[in-house]
């Protein structure tokens, strides 16, 4: 398992990306487990160590399969439609899953029945590419990894997290939270959509808004929104939060310059953006009836809003609020006061820092 855990982060894949190939890993050898004591399918009398050797097998190769889900055929089907990316990566997990099960069919031939390994893969052959075994096996995998896919991408539309608190309804009467919200926007968004068409501006925006989320959400952000170019994030307020806030803001900076070459050759522009952060109270509850999500407001929100607002007309790209700061123990250097300002809409004057990160 160390091996398959240090394969996994040198591929660069965060925190999310980890704990969601561990979910699937876990949940198919749950199922596995069920499947297996309900039709009792194990060799041999004692079933115990069958049962314990199957399912080790099962967790590590669902960890592939998980990565490959997860990751590859992520990244390779992202601009496809979902109706056809799902068959084609169900299509291509079945195909390991056969490998799997070739596997386990192997191992508990030689181990358990004493079959050699010369005759194992003719019986193989034999038994998995029967009509029916076959068709039974296929349909059971297709509907797994459909299912699977289904709940990463509702969790994925709600944000990491969210979906979980509608589903067991956590917010259904709203609750009172300290957190920090941070609100990101494309700097010269504009001047950028004047010299681009409408689509090729569209897959500009999408493109920059990936890499700031997938650093967002490496570091525990909630994406509450996206409006046009703009992202609204919160972390629940804690001492942790509040680094893994500005740690997600140097990763979204640091994804954007890694792929300024791309950027710049395919669309003529790297996007920079500006950010607001606050800490305050935010009142979160579920609204709608067809389409339910999670709402926040307060005035900690509006803050965090007129702070991002600010950075145009004080010339400056990250700026903080002082009970952000006051929280983040920060080094010197690392902000420089700003003085009280004045925000739209807000009846006192707001003492902001810029951040130099």
């Amino acid at each position: 398992m160390k091996g398959v855990g240090k394969i996994l982060f040198e591929n660069g894949v965060n925190k999310y990306r980890f704990k969601t190939i561990l979910f699937i890993a876990l949940l198919w050898a749950c199922i596995d487990t069920i499947a297996v004591l309900t039709f009792n399918t194990l060799p041999g009398k004692n079933k115990i160590e069958p049962l314990l050797l199957r399912e080790a097998i099962v967790f590590i190769m669902s960890l592939v399969m998980g990565y490959l889900l997860v990751v590859s055929l992520k990244k390779l089907f992202r601009n496809y439609s979902l109706w056809l990316a799902y068959l084609i990566k169900s299509f291509i997990l079945v195909c390991a899953a056969i490998i799997m099960y070739l596997l386990l069919y192997t191992v508990n031939s030689v181990t358990i029945l004493g079959v050699s390994l010369k005759s194992v893969f003719s019986r193989f052959y034999y038994q998995m590419f029967h009509p029916n075994t076959l068709f039974q096996k296929t349909i059971y995998w297709i509907i797994l990894f459909i299912a699977t896919q289904l709940i990463i991408e509702i969790n994925e539309k709600y944000s990491p997290g969210v979906f979980l608190d509608i589903f067991l309804g956590k917010y259904i009467h709203p609750k009172t939270e300290k957190r920090i919200i941070m609100f990101i926007d494309l700097k010269d968004s504009t001047s950028i959509a004047e010299k681009l068409d409408s689509k090729k501006y569209f897959r500009f925006i999408r493109e920059f808004i990936y890499q700031v989320s997938t650093a967002l959400i490496e570091y525990g952000g909630i994406i509450y929104q996206y409006v046009g170019d703009e992202i609204v994030v919160s972390w629940h307020y804690n001492r942790s939060n509040v680094q893994d806030c500005l740690r997600a803001l140097r990763a979204s900076r640091r994804n954007i310059q890694r792929n300024s070459y791309h950027f710049k050759k395919r669309y003529g522009f790297v996007p920079e953006f500006r950010v607001g952060i606050h800490i305050g109270d935010v009142t979160v509850g579920e609204i709608g009836v067809i389409k339910k999500d999670l709402a926040m407001s307060g005035d900690a929100m509006n803050t965090a809003a007129r702070i991002r607002s600010a950075t145009t007309e004080l010339n400056e790209n990250f700026i903080a609020s002082k009970d952000f700061i006051d929280k983040a123990y920060m080094k010197n250097g690392q902000a420089k006061a700003l003085g009280k300002v004045e925000l739209k809409g807000k009846e006192n004057e707001v003492e902001l820092y810029g951040l130099e990160l």
